[in-house]
C-alpha cells in the first residue's frame, strides 16, 4: 500500500513524527522530513537512506514557504500522496501568561499551518491520497494552562471533518488522530508547568501514535482518539461539561499522583 508513495511529514525531528516518517520508510514510502532543525533531519535521513527521505529544512509557521513545500516534493521525488500535519507547539501556562505573539505562534503551528499546507498539497493529490492532521484530546475538553493550544487543536479537529466533506468528491481522505498525554520531549520539557489532570489518563508513546497515524492513512477512518477509553471519556467531558467539573477533583487528586511517579521515572524531580 505505502510503497513507492510519497509523503511530507511535519515535525518529523523527534517524537510523533520520526515514528512516522521511520514507519512510512519501512513499508517503501519516501518521506520528505520538515522540521525547523537541519542537523537533526540530516540525521535521520541518514538512518533512513538518502533514496528513502529529504530532510527539508523549515518553520511551519513561515506560512508562504509551508505554501511551496508540496510543488517542491514533487518536484524532487515525481508525485505526492500523503500529508501528515504532526509539528506542534505549546507555549504552556494560562494564555495571560504568554505574550500576544506567543499566543499567535501557537495558532500559527497548530492550526493556520496544517490549513495551509493541506489546501497547498491538495492541488498535487490524486484519487486515494490522504491527509491526517494530529490533533489532540485537549482539542475535545477545555484543560486549564492549555487554553490557546486547545482552541487551536478544536479548531484543527473542527477543519479537518468540514475538509473531509469538502474533499470526499475528488477521493482525497481527511483524517484526524487525537491523542492524550505523549511520552515526547514536547510533554517533558516543561513537565511542571503540565496540568495534572492530564496525567489523569494513561502515557501513549510515539510509536502507538504513528500506528493510528498510518492506520488512517491506509484506511481513511476520519478520527482515532489514543487511547480508546481516553477519547470516550473526552468526548463525554466534551457533551456533559457539568460532568467534567463534577470528576475534576477526582482526576487531578489521581493526575497529580501520577504526574510525581512519571517525573521521578524520568529524573525530572
Amino acid at each position: 500500500m505505502f510503497d513507492h508513495r510519497v509523503a511530507i511529514v511535519t515535525g518529523a525531528s523527534a517524537g510523533i513524527g520520526l515514528s512516522v516518517a521511520r514507519k512510512l520508510a519501512a513499508l517503501g514510502c519516501r518521506v520528505a522530513l520538515v522540521a525547523r532543525t537541519r542537523g537533526k533531519l540530516d540525521s535521520v535521513v541518514l538512518a533512513l537512506g538518502a533514496d528513502k527521505a529529504v530532510a527539508l529544512p523549515l518553520d511551519v509557521g513561515d506560512l508562504p514557504a509551508l505554501e511551496r513545500l508540496p510543488g517542491q516534493v514533487v518536484e524532487r521525488f515525481g508525485r505526492l500522496d500523503y500529508v501528515v500535519n504532526n509539528a506542534g507547539l505549546h507555549h504552556r501556562g494560562t494564555f495571560m501568561e504568554r505574550t500576544p505573539a506567543e499566543l499567535a505562534q501557537m495558532v500559527a503551528v497548530n492550526l493556520a499551518a496544517p490549513i495551509v499546507l493541506t489546501r497547498a498539497a491538495v492541488p498535487f493529490l490524486k484519487k486515494g491520497a490522504a491527509v491526517v492532521n494530529v490533533a489532540s484530546l485537549a482539542g475535545f475538553v477545555p484543560v486549564r494552562g492549555a487554553a490557546t493550544y486547545g482552541g487551536a487543536k478544536a479548531g484543527l479537529r473542527a477543519f479537518s471533518f468540514a475538509a473531509a466533506e469538502e474533499l470526499a468528491p475528488l477521493g482525497i481522505r481527511v483524517c484526524t488522530v487525537s491523542p492524550g498525554p505523549v511520552d515526547t520531549d514536547f510533554f517533558s520539557d516543561e513537565l511542571r508547568k503540565v496540568a495534572p489532570i492530564t496525567f489523569s489518563q494513561p502515557i501513549s508513546s510515539p510509536d502507538e501514535v504513528a500506528n493510528a497515524v498510518l492506520h488512517c492513512l491506509g484506511c481513511g477512518e476520519r478520527e482515532i482518539a489514543i487511547p480508546w477509553f481516553s477519547g470516550k471519556i473526552a468526548t463525554l467531558g466534551y457533551l456533559s461539561p457539568r460532568l467534567l467539573r463534577m470528576l475534576r477533583p477526582m482526576m487531578e487528586r489521581i493526575g497529580t499522583k501520577r504526574k510525581a511517579e512519571f517525573a521521578a521515572r524520568k529524573g525530572l524531580l
